[in-house]
């Protein structure tokens, strides 16, 4: 999974072409309206003032850079002077992207974009301020496992006698899986797989290590413990995205194709406690939106043209409401790492 997403020359996040909207192969919730990022503008600007927080943004994951824009146009627009000594910081491993971002936001002075959060860590060595990530952690690599007569397998990737990618599944011998799995995992069933995250607690503890007062938001699509226990997930959520469609098979089109998995929703909260960052929040994103009021952006709207400003966002308000498919396993997790 890691070389298909991100093998310097082959990996699917590296090559020059795009990935994300009508073009690519899937869609973010930053790239369907400007809403979403304004509402996240508004709650940014009340964490600021309320927590007396330093002026400084961290977005993990940039991707082509329209979050950070709509964000920095409503806080310019809500208050300029806020947004005039503000430090807004980008993280994006893909050139592509970080080409994209350069263009769109080289009218803000107070962008800075980094390559690798080691990079932004020698520029900043600690950090206070706010953390931000969508769709971040449900594209790191994971192990995939299987209990296969109540004795855990990992699956791994080989080659079969026609040279096409296949399955192999053995024993697991890696204690870091077993470890994880007892401490954070899901209890699995015979037959039952499941992938396991653990470049997320890697990703968190870096985080955690690195931030002096923070508040981290995380948004993505994921399950609980009990969400895990349904019996149609019996065969995990590792999939594939290509060309807008979705594809169960994530072996196939190595490189060319978007691979994503649900991520560990209880094991995010419980793991960043041992680490000293304390959950406040695990919302589904469509509760997040309403407490953030979310509503107050509906407008009267009376223009018959339904590609208008206000008829798009009316739309885009109602579709964020609407709780269905992905959409509804979408949450916000705001952790907070506050000094002793």
């Amino acid at each position: 999974m890691s070389l298909a997403l991100y093998n310097n020359k082959k990996g699917y996040y590296m090559k020059n072409r795009q990935k994300i909207g009508k073009g690519g192969d899937f869609y973010t919730s930053s790239n369907v309206n400007p809403i979403f990022a304004k509402i996240f503008a508004k709650t940014f600007l009340q964490l600021f003032s309320e927590q007396n927080l330093p002026l400084q943004l961290c977005e993990i994951g940039g991707g082509t850079g329209k979050f950070a824009l709509d964000v920095l146009q409503e806080i310019h627009k809500l208050v300029p002077n806020t947004y005039e000594r503000l430090t807004y910081c980008l993280i994006e491993e893909s050139p592509y992207h970080r080409t994209i971002q350069q263009d769109l936001l080289q009218q803000h002075r107070q962008v800075k974009i980094f390559s690798s959060l080691a990079e932004m860590q020698q520029a900043f060595p600690r950090f206070s301020g706010i953390i931000f990530s969508n769709e971040l952690l449900d594209a790191f690599p994971v192990h995939v496992v299987k209990k296969r007569n109540e004795i855990l397998h990992e699956v791994f990737v080989t080659v079969d006698a026609n040279g096409q990618l296949c399955e192999l599944v053995d024993r697991c011998s890696d204690q870091r899986i077993e470890k994880w799995l007892s401490e954070f995992g899901p209890p699995l069933v015979d037959g039952q797989r499941v992938e396991v995250p653990l470049l997320m607690n890697e990703w968190l503890t870096n985080i955690a290590e690195w931030a002096e007062k923070a508040y981290i938001f995380t948004v993505d699509y994921g399950y609980t413990k009990a969400d895990w226990t349904e019996p149609e997930r019996r065969d995990g959520s590792l999939r594939g995205y290509y060309q807008q469609q979705l594809i169960s098979n994530p072996l196939l089109h190595p490189g060319e194709m978007d691979l994503t998995t649900h991520i560990h929703l209880d094991a995010l909260a419980e793991f960043g406690e041992t680490l000293g960052l304390r959950t406040l929040y695990q919302l589904r994103q469509s509760e997040f939106l309403l407490q953030e009021g979310i509503l107050t952006y509906l407008q009267d709207n009376h223009d018959t043209n339904p590609f208008s400003e206000t008829s798009r966002q009316n739309r885009a308000i109602r579709s964020f409401l609407l709780n269905e498919g992905l959409a509804n396993s979408f949450t916000v997790t705001l952790q907070a790492k506050i000094k002793p």
